[in-house]
């Protein structure tokens, strides 16, 4: 029995022998990531430096946009070092960091979410009161107490596992878990399993409040309103619904898959579903916005055809 501070290493046992394959899913998975960076760089370039994107709507999307590089940052650059090499082991204090940034970037995408949908019951349901209800500065302190609420809660989460004593160092994961790490305890996990419940309901179900209230209150609108507010609330609420729905069924399955018996699902199914929140949404979110919001659309399409033209002459 031993301190978690006192064993050194993991060994992720979830790494399927691949063979020279690896090359193959080494090209994919850096391939995969130099798009997601590309995709979500390019929004957020294009957000910050044109003044007529400087609004609550879009000053939260590119919030999400800086949450989905810093969750792919988590996990990409750990994924190649693994895919590349034979032996497939996670220093300790590298383990513990990707928990933490993995698991603050999922609370930071459902908050940034749910303000996101009370930002378009404003914009839809009071019009008129919208930009005085969400000046600069309200929206800059949501942004900010999204991170931080997201940055300090999983500190409790982190210091609860970190105290445990362990009896193995094996996690049959391909990235490190919290929940995984914390099954290979020898020590009481009374605590760890409370405080799990408890941060679940906070990071799932709170931020589920102001996104069912929003909704309720936009489709209410809909049903009884004009052509016209049926037509903006669709434009801009269907990618908001969809990257919800998207990450919501990523999310999901992990936790299904932590909680209860899959064995009867196939190994390879497996592992790419539990990939599907932290590599899909990142890539899903710049093409939905930039595809459905025509503002962001005819921005970028400018400022591609400026910078073509620069080069062309």
């Amino acid at each position: 029995m031993v301190n978690s501070s006192q064993i050194p290493y993991f060994i992720l046992t979830a790494y399927l022998d691949m063979g020279y394959l690896k090359y193959l899913y080494f090209v994919i998975v850096l391939f995969l990531y130099i798009v997601i960076v590309l995709a979500n760089a390019l929004l957020i370039v294009t957000i910050c430096m044109k003044r007529s994107l400087h609004e609550p709507m879009y000053v939260f999307l590119c919030s999400l946009l800086v949450n989905q590089l810093y969750g792919s940052a988590g996990l990409f650059p750990f994924l190649l070092l693994q895919i590349s090499s034979d032996t497939h082991t996670i220093s300790r204090s590298m383990c513990f960091l990707q928990i933490y940034c993995l698991y603050t970037y999922a609370t930071v995408e459902f908050c940034n979410l749910a303000v996101m949908s009370y930002d378009r019951y404003l914009a839809i349901c009071c019009p008129l009161h919208y930009k005085a209800r969400l000046t600069s500065n309200k929206v800059a302190l949501l942004i900010a107490l999204i991170w931080l609420y997201s940055l300090i809660k999983f500190l409790i989460s982190l210091f609860l596992t970190f105290r445990l004593k362990l009896c193995g160092n094996a996690i049959d994961r391909l990235y490190c878990q919290n929940y995984y790490v914390t099954k290979l305890a020898c020590s009481d996990t009374t605590v760890n399993n409370i405080w799990g419940i408890v941060t679940t309901f906070l990071t799932i179900f709170v931020p589920l409040i102001p996104i069912l209230f929003s909704y309720t209150k936009i489709l209410r609108v809909c049903v009884i309103g004009s052509k016209e507010t049926r037509q903006k609330a669709v434009s801009t609420c269907t990618p908001h619904i969809a990257s919800l729905i998207n990450f919501s069924f990523g999310c999901c399955f992990e936790i299904f898959q932590s909680r209860f018996n899959m064995t009867g699902v196939p190994r390879l199914l497996r592992i790419v579903l539990s990939l599907y929140f932290l590599t899909i949404q990142p890539l899903f979110n710049p093409m939905i916005y930039g595809l459905r919001l025509s503002k962001i659309r005819h921005m970028c399409r400018n400022q591609f055809c400026c910078k073509k033209l620069v080069i062309t002459l």
